[in-house]
């Protein structure tokens, strides 16, 4: 038999272990985190290795379970249907905690244990109706539910191994479409990102991409996806479109450089540094426009200045007129080589500048002047006089005998002269003017001609023989020679020759 004062600390001992437990069961451990539902329903029990120890009264009409009967196996048993993770045995030793949470995503529970040396608090937090709760509920945390909920962008929610905790309906529309597992993500995220593309590849033919935008909470994180595939597509045209219109440039004879709204080159062809003779290194270090026509013209890729000292007020002067969208020059190179240079200003504030070498086309177009002159050279050393009248009857070519014969220099009137005009001009010196209405009838008649002669009785008694003679593309030629012998009466018309 006990004796009184052994009795009395039994008493004790087991009145503060009450205590203690009590106080466990109403105020968990600090470690424990806050759960985000407010309306949810708190059941605690107290185990002692393995043993129930204690509980509340929820928990234990819940379970049906007696302190000192039931054990851990009698709560897993019931738990380890909806919580997969649930341990087969108490944990024990130093202090810790641990979450479980449910294998259905739609099951809002949580457990939450708490051990320290033998003892486990084992803590259920069940979400409560709607109907039970609304009276613990604020006002607004209907509205904020229905707004998360009907989203139309994809929101979820994950734990710290990543596994899909919550969900809103857009998601669920998405994995529908998808066809993938209820309680599988729909996204390989990288966790070190806040922000990255995802592609989801659908049972069709059609793939859909997203951009999901991370947020880290205190167990996991907030997931957002926001669809983006009609930009990527557009990003991929813009990229395909850029990579035509360069490989187009690259096939460019043309030089081109393109300046940005900052004024640094940022796109040039393969033409430019033929041209420039720049290296495509130096190109690619995106120099200034200044820094651009300073190499060239270290490069003796431009016209040396005159003036060292105005070297630099001239290249302003050249941007300047650049950004304009005015400059358009020719320049001649100390080698030989003619370029022409021309800028573009586009609204954007970017400046292309386009660099031609055009030394055949000089020298072709020099060439050609040059035969030019030696031709009327020839033809101006001729004692007869020529003219020469296009299709349309106007004066294209005559020499220095028909200027001196008919005192008339065609080169020196704005105006074209035509055949008619000539003919007016010749009328007043020609006796024989009838002559002259043949002249124009020749002169006016299209068509295959054979040549013809006649004979002009100037005013003075001077006599010419004119031959008319039809050249290609309809125009004709008058040759005006003098007669050395008296023309007799008949002469005066117009003849055929034999």
């Amino acid at each position: 038999m006990l004796a009184v004062s052994e009795l009395i600390f039994v008493t004790t001992i087991a009145a503060t272990t009450a205590l203690i437990a009590r106080s466990f069961l109403i105020s968990p451990p600090s470690s424990a985190p806050c759960l985000p539902d407010v309306s949810s329903e708190h059941l605690a029990l107290l185990f002692d290795d393995g043993i129930l120890h204690h509980g509340n009264t929820d928990a234990l009409k819940h379970f049906a379970f007696a302190p000192g009967t039931h054990v851990w196996d009698d709560l897993r048993d019931i738990l380890i249907e909806r919580f997969p993770d649930f341990p087969g045995l108490p944990e024990s030793g130093a202090a810790g905690s641990i979450s479980i949470r449910p294998k259905d995503i739609g099951d809002r529970s949580e457990i939450e244990m708490n051990w320290r040396d033998g003892l486990c608090w084992v803590h259920i937090y069940e979400p409560v109706d709607d109907d039970r709760a609304s009276g613990r509920m604020t006002q607004d945390a209907g509205p904020s539910e229905h707004c998360i909920r009907t989203m139309p962008h994809p929101a979820w929610e994950t734990d710290e191994q990543g596994r899909l905790v919550w969900k809103n309906d857009a998601y669920n529309r998405l994995v529908s479409d998808i066809g993938a597992a209820q309680n599988d993500t729909l996204f390989a995220l990288d966790p070190t990102k806040q922000k990255q593309r995802c592609l989801l590849m659908g049972s069709g033919d059609e793939n859909e991409w997203f951009e999901v935008e991370t947020h880290a909470v205190a167990r996991g994180g907030i997931h957002h996806a926001t669809p983006v595939t009609a930009l990527v597509r557009a990003e991929e045209a813009q990229r395909s479109f850029v990579q035509t219109l360069a490989k187009t440039f690259a096939h460019l004879p043309i030089g081109l450089a393109i300046f940005d709204n900052r004024g640094q080159l940022g796109i040039f062809n393969p033409a430019l540094v033929d041209l420039s003779g720049l290296q495509a290194s130096f190109l690619a270090t995106h120099p200034t426009m200044l820094g651009f026509f300073d190499a060239l013209r270290e490069n003796r890729r431009m016209p040396e200045p005159k003036n060292y000292r105005s070297w630099r007020q001239d290249i302003t002067d050249v941007i300047a007129a650049a950004s304009d969208g005015q400059y358009h020059e020719t320049w001649s190179l100390e080698d030989g080589r003619t370029y022409t240079v021309q800028s573009r200003q586009h609204p954007d504030g970017t400046t292309a500048f386009l660099i031609e070498d055009i030394s055949a086309e000089v020298t072709l177009s020099r060439s050609y002047r040059a035969e030019v002159e030696q031709f009327e050279a020839l033809l101006d050393s001729v004692d007869d006089a020529l003219v020469v009248f296009s299709a349309t009857g106007v004066l294209t070519f005559c020499n220095a005998a028909y200027r001196g014969m008919w005192g008339h220099a065609p080169e020196a009137s704005f105006a074209d002269m035509t055949l008619h005009d000539a003919l007016k001009l010749w009328a007043p010196r020609v006796a024989n003017a009838a002559v002259l209405s043949e002249l124009s009838h020749f002169g006016t008649t299209i068509g295959s001609r054979p040549d013809q002669s006649c004979t002009l009785d100037l005013v003075g008694g001077e006599r010419l023989c004119c031959r008319l003679r039809a050249l290609s593309g309809d125009a004709m030629m008058l040759r005006f020679s003098h007669v050395a012998k008296p023309a007799t009466a008949d002469t005066a018309s117009i003849t055929t020759p034999a």
